[in-house]
């Protein structure tokens, strides 16, 4: 009888084991993103000298950079918190890491929720600070790299609603022809439409393109060189194309939490 209970003892103790490297490891990995992340978005302000110039950040929410540290350090702290409290077996900071899974939980449910129920007020917000982004194009390079992004390899689109949207911005804008800016009536490149051969991109290719009656060199029309369809159509486009796969995502990510 007691070679059986010793047996159970030890057969309890390596399953146990077992499951505490299984977190450890886990959460190492989650640790290490957390770090590469935040460490990505102190890099990016330093590199704009955004912690000598604190005044500059106008729009705190909508800085990539700032999006970059606080959704690293979440993450960081989260991994900590796991890796430490597993490793240790510390109940406490085991009980701090439930806590924090299920209040990203809640949250993920919540923002699922509300994104159904106030999908026009979050289509608004979106328009917003697609506004923002557009308006301060050239003033940020955070942002305007997200944009040209978006606009070009994500989306394929141009603007909110379209390339006019464009004239929000000063150097975009039909009204800069008076002083004499290149880019007047024009949009950025990453709203150009990409040749499948195309080895050297062309940076000049959204001049001119508002301009009334616009052609190229060769002739062609506006709707063959830009993108013309707004990125807020695209997006929904792109959501309901993908709104299996981004569910899958989520209830396998609810699952990891709850198990």
């Amino acid at each position: 009888m007691a070679v059986q209970q010793k047996y159970r003892r030890e057969e309890v103790s390596e399953v146990s084991c077992c499951l505490k490297y299984i977190i450890f490891s886990f959460n190492v990995l989650f640790w290490m993103f957390g770090l590469s992340v935040m460490a990505v978005g102190v890099w990016a302000w330093t590199e704009k000298n955004a912690f000598n110039n604190l005044s500059k950040l106008t729009h705190l929410a909508l800085d990539p950079a700032f999006a970059l540290i606080l959704i690293g350090g979440i993450t960081f702290i989260i991994g900590f918190t796991g890796c430490i409290g597993a490793l240790r077996e510390n109940t406490c900071l085991l009980g701090s890491y439930a806590v924090l899974l299920a209040f990203i939980l809640i949250l993920e449910l919540t923002a699922g929720v509300l994104t159904f129920v106030f999908k026009d007020s979050i289509k608004s917000q979106a328009t917003e600070g697609l506004q923002t982004f557009i308006v301060h194009y050239r003033e940020d390079p955070d942002q305007q790299n997200l944009i040209d992004w978006i606009q070009e390899d994500w989306l394929q689109c141009c603007g909110i609603k379209g390339p006019e949207d464009w004239d929000l911005n000063n150097y975009f804008n039909c009204s800069s022809q008076m002083v004499g800016s290149r880019e007047a009536c024009g949009v950025p490149f990453s709203c150009c439409k990409r040749k499948p051969n195309e080895i050297v991109e062309n940076k000049q290719c959204g001049y001119d393109v508002r301009k009334e009656g616009f052609t190229d060199d060769v002739g062609k029309r506006v709707d063959l060189i830009i993108n013309e369809k707004g990125c807020l159509q695209a997006g929904e486009e792109w959501l309901e194309r993908n709104m299996l796969f981004i569910a899958t995502v989520c209830l396998i990510s609810a699952f990891c939490k709850v198990s």
